[in-house]
């Protein structure tokens, strides 16, 4: 199935801008609330655990590997939350109109990357600002957002179509993104895991978005012993696995998803 013909290109750019609009509509400064909103939770989080609990305090720049830390989450965080939701916030189009269910999913993502682009700007500006000298390797930013798109995507996938049938899913997977923020090295570096659980550090950066973290980190702030990547701290070719997961969990996620659409609107 054509997922891109002209008819689902016309219905996925309306989705995204009404979705980009409805956002925040009715708020005094709109639009500015997809930079103020990640920047306060960056606020918190850096004084909590950067300034009181010192995390990070023998790390270089290490405000600045918080704040991409977290703008990355958020994106993955948004993308999967309102994913899960979307084919049954949609129940009344999918009843309506005949078109491939698919385009509903990859309009959450694309929301998701808007608030992502605008956010990686903001942390440039904090890089610049901070004294990070930043090098032509930031093109690999690209790629890594590309992995990071597919693995978000492919969950939004999975969550939606289980979703449809299973409603108690939301409460658990609000449980599942707790766990998963505190087991990805977000507000704590892989280094203070490794200096007394090398094991557990290693397990940790088999999780694609810990190697997604660690690589961007690794990019913006170049540091072999304070950002290190999984491909230096796992051995060949285990260091693979991550970046191999989400090109399955997006096959896997759209499979399952393109299997069960046509049921949707008759479940919803």
């Amino acid at each position: 199935m054509n997922f891109f013909n002209r008819r689902n290109r016309i219905l996925l750019r309306e989705l995204i801008k009404t979705d980009f609009k409805l956002r925040y509509q009715g708020s005094a400064i709109g639009y500015l609330w997809s930079i103020l909103k990640p920047l306060f939770l960056f606020v918190i989080m850096y004084l909590v655990f950067v300034r009181f609990l010192r995390f990070g305090s023998a790390v270089p720049h290490f405000a600045i590997a918080l704040l991409l830390a977290l703008t990355l989450w958020n994106f993955f965080a948004e993308t999967t939350n309102v994913g899960m939701l979307s084919i049954v916030s949609r129940g009344d189009l999918l009843r309506k109109i005949s078109f491939s269910k698919q385009i509903i999913v990859f309009s959450v993502a694309a929301n998701a990357m808007i608030n992502l682009l605008i956010s990686l700007l903001v942390v440039i500006v904090f890089s610049i600002l901070n004294g990070v000298t930043l090098s032509w390797t930031v093109i690999w930013v690209i790629p890594l957002l590309f992995e990071l798109v597919l693995f978000a995507t492919g969950i939004a996938f999975i969550l939606s179509t289980i979703f449809v049938r299973f409603r108690d899913l939301g409460p658990i997977w609000e449980v599942a993104m707790q766990a998963g923020l505190y087991g990805t090295p977000i507000i704590y570096p892989i280094t203070q895991v490794s200096a007394t659980h090398a094991t557990v550090a290693k397990i940790l950066m088999m999780n694609p978005m810990a190697q997604i973290v660690q690589d961007m980190r690794y990019i913006f702030a170049y540091s072999n012993n304070t950002n290190p990547t999984v491909w230096q701290m796992v051995h060949a070719p285990y260091f693979i696995i991550p970046y191999i997961i989400p090109f399955i969990i997006f096959g896997l996620g759209l499979w399952v998803f393109s299997k069960n659409a046509n049921k949707f609107a008759e479940i919803i």
